[in-house]
C-alpha cells in the first residue's frame, strides 16, 4: 500500500528537532504527543514491567546460593552435659540447582513470553489510539477556527446589512419590520459566534491535553495514503495487522501454557544440592572436662532431593480446571476482539466513503448558495426580493460553508480511523523516525537474560509534560461584535 501519509509527514524528519517547542504540522503534533503523552508513557512503563515476568520465571529454574550465619550463647546447659560449649558461631553455604520441576518453569516462561508479545501489540494499539485522537484534535482545532472565521465574517456582513437597512429605513425605502429582521439576524449571528468561540477553545484545550502544548498556526494535514477500495480488502489487512487482535491471540497462547503450569504441580520434582557448614566453639567446647577438643569443625554434603506429590487435597485438579476455564475465556475474548475489529473496519470504511460523498455534495451546495446570494441581492436592488430573502440566503450560505468545513474534517478523521483499524496508524507507519522511536522489543532483549541480583534501572522520573506548565491563554474577541 502506498505510504503517502508517511512520506508527507516525514518530509521534514531530519530537519525537525526531536522535541519541537510548538507543533505547527501534523507530524510535529504526533511526534510531540509520542514523546510527552502520559497515557503512552504509562503504557510503556507497564510493558517494561511485563517484560520482567520472563526473567522472574527463568529464575525458578536457575541455581540459587544462600549463606547463613549465627552466633549463640548457651546461658544455661544441662547438668549432665559436661562438654557443652558456652558459645559458638556457625556458618552455612548452600547451593541448589533445580533439575526437573514438572515442566512448570518451562511453561511459565513460555506463557510470560506470550504475554510480552501481547503487551507489545497492546502498546502498538495504545499508540494508534493516541494518534487517532491527536489527528481528530488537530483537525478539530483547524475546523473550529475556520468556523469561527466564517461566523465572524457573517457578523460583519450582517452588521453592514443592518446599517444599510437602517439607512434605507431613514429615507422611507424600507419598513421598521425590515430593520427588526436585520437586527434579529445580527443578534443570532453574534450568539453563534460566541458558541463557535467556545467550541474552538474546547478544541484547543483537548489538543493541549493530548499533545502537551497549545496549538499555534496549524498547517493543513498531508494527504492520507491510498486506502483499500472495498471493505473486504480492508478487513483482510486488519485480520493480519490489527494489534488488538494480535494481542488477543497471544493471550490465548499464554493461557494454554498456564494449563501446563497447573498440571506440573502434580509432577515429581528433582533438584541437586551442595551444603557446607562451619562451626567455631570459640574455645568453650569441653567445659569442665579436661582434654583436648577440636574447637572448629567443617562439614560438606552433596546430593539429590526428589519430591513426589501423592495427594494435595484436590488443589492441583482445581488449578488445572481453573486454567482451562481461563483458556476458554481467552479464546472467546479473541473471537469477540475479531468481531469488534471487523465491525470497526467496516464501519470506518463506510464512514470514510460517506464523508467523501458529503464533501462533494456540500461543495456543490456552497457554490449554489453563493450564486443564489448574488442573485437575491441583485433582485433586491430592483425590488423583486425583500431583506428577509437576503438574510435567508446569507444564512444558507453560512450553513453550507460550515457543513463543508465539518465534512472535510470528518473525512480525514474517518480515513485515519480506517488506517488505525487496519493496524497501520502507529509510529513506524507515520514516519516518526530520526531515532525517536520507542523500542519495546529492545527492552525485553535487554532484561530477559540478566542473572545479576543487583542489576537495577535508574530511579524513575516523569517523562511527560504537565498541563499546568501551559497556562490558559486569553481568548481575544472583537468587542464590537
Amino acid at each position: 500500500m502506498a505510504r503517502t501519509l508517511s512520506i508527507g509527514i516525514a518530509a521534514a524528519a531530519l530537519a525537525a528537532p526531536q522535541t519541537p517547542a510548538m507543533a505547527e504540522t501534523l507530524r510535529e503534533a504526533l511526534l510531540l504527543a509520542y514523546q510527552t503523552n502520559p497515557t503512552l508513557n504509562a503504557a510503556r512503563a507497564g510493558q517494561r514491567a511485563t517484560d520482567e515476568n520472563v526473567p522472574i520465571s527463568l529464575a525458578d529454574g536457575r541455581p540459587s546460593v544462600n549463606v547463613n550465619g549465627s552466633y549463640q550463647e548457651n546461658v544455661r546447659t544441662s547438668a549432665n552435659s559436661f562438654t557443652a560449649p558456652s558459645r559458638l558461631a556457625t556458618g552455612t553455604v548452600e547451593a541448589q540447582l533445580p533439575i526437573y520441576q514438572g515442566g512448570t518453569v518451562r511453561n511459565r516462561t513460555l506463557a510470560a513470553r506470550d504475554r510480552v508479545e501481547a503487551g507489545q501489540a497492546e502498546l502498538r494499539s495504545t499508540e494508534a489510539n493516541l494518534f487517532t485522537n491527536v489527528v481528530a484534535a488537530y483537525l478539530d482545532v483547524i475546523s473550529n477556527r475556520n468556523i469561527v472565521e466564517l461566523n465572524e465574517n457573517q457578523v460583519r456582513v450582517l452588521d453592514t446589512n443592518l446599517q444599510a437597512t437602517s439607512d434605507r429605513f431613514e429615507i422611507g425605502d424600507l419598513t421598521r419590520t425590515d430593520v427588526a429582521q436585520a437586527e434579529a439576524r445580527l443578534s443570532t449571528a453574534r450568539s453563534r459566534l460566541e458558541q463557535a468561540e467556545a467550541e474552538r477553545q474546547a478544541a484547543e484545550e483537548n489538543y493541549l491535553r493530548l499533545v502537551g502544548d497549545w496549538p499555534d498556526t496549524l498547517e493543513a494535514p498531508p494527504p492520507l495514503p491510498a486506502l483499500p477500495n472495498s471493505p473486504d480488502a480492508a478487513e483482510d489487512i486488519a485480520i493480519v495487522q490489527n494489534p488488538d487482535l494480535i494481542a488477543a491471540q497471544h493471550r490465548v497462547d499464554a493461557s494454554r501454557r498456564d494449563v501446563g503450569v497447573a498440571r506440573g504441580s502434580r509432577m515429581p520434582r528433582l533438584s541437586a544440592f551442595a551444603r557446607g557448614n562451619y562451626t567455631n566453639y570459640l574455645d568453650t567446647l569441653g567445659g569442665a572436662v579436661g582434654g583436648q577438643f577440636v574447637q572448629e569443625e567443617t562439614t560438606a554434603t552433596v546430593g539429590l532431593q526428589a519430591t513426589l506429590p501423592l495427594y494435595q487435597g484436590g488443589r492441583p485438579a482445581a488449578q488445572v480446571r481453573q486454567a482451562q476455564a481461563r483458556q476458554s475465556q481467552a479464546m472467546e475474548t479473541a473471537l469477540a476482539t475479531e468481531r469488534a475489529v471487523v465491525a470497526d473496519v467496516r464501519a470506518a470504511f463506510s464512514r470514510y466513503r460517506a464523508a467523501l460523498q458529503v464533501i462533494e455534495s456540500t461543495r456543490v451546495a456552497v457554490e449554489a448558495n453563493e450564486l443564489a446570494l448574488e442573485g437575491v441581492r441583485a433582485e433586491n436592488s430592483v425590488g423583486l426580493r425583500t431583506i428577509l430573502d437576503i438574510l435567508n440566503a446569507e444564512q444558507e450560505l453560512l450553513n453550507s460553508q460550515v457543513d463543508l468545513v465539518t465534512a472535510r474534517r470528518n473525512a480525514y478523521v474517518a480515513g485515519f480511523n480506517l488506517l488505525a483499524a487496519m493496524g497501520q496508524a502507529e509510529a513506524a507507519d507515520l514516519g516518526l523516525d530520526g531515532g525517536v522511536l520507542y523500542n519495546a522489543a529492545g527492552n525485553y532483549e535487554r532484561v530477559r537474560n540478566i542473572w545479576f541480583d543487583w542489576d537495577e534501572d535508574p530511579r524513575p522520573v516523569p517523562q511527560s509534560t504537565r498541563t499546568v506548565d501551559n497556562p490558559e491563554r486569553d481568548i481575544v474577541t472583537n468587542p464590537e461584535n
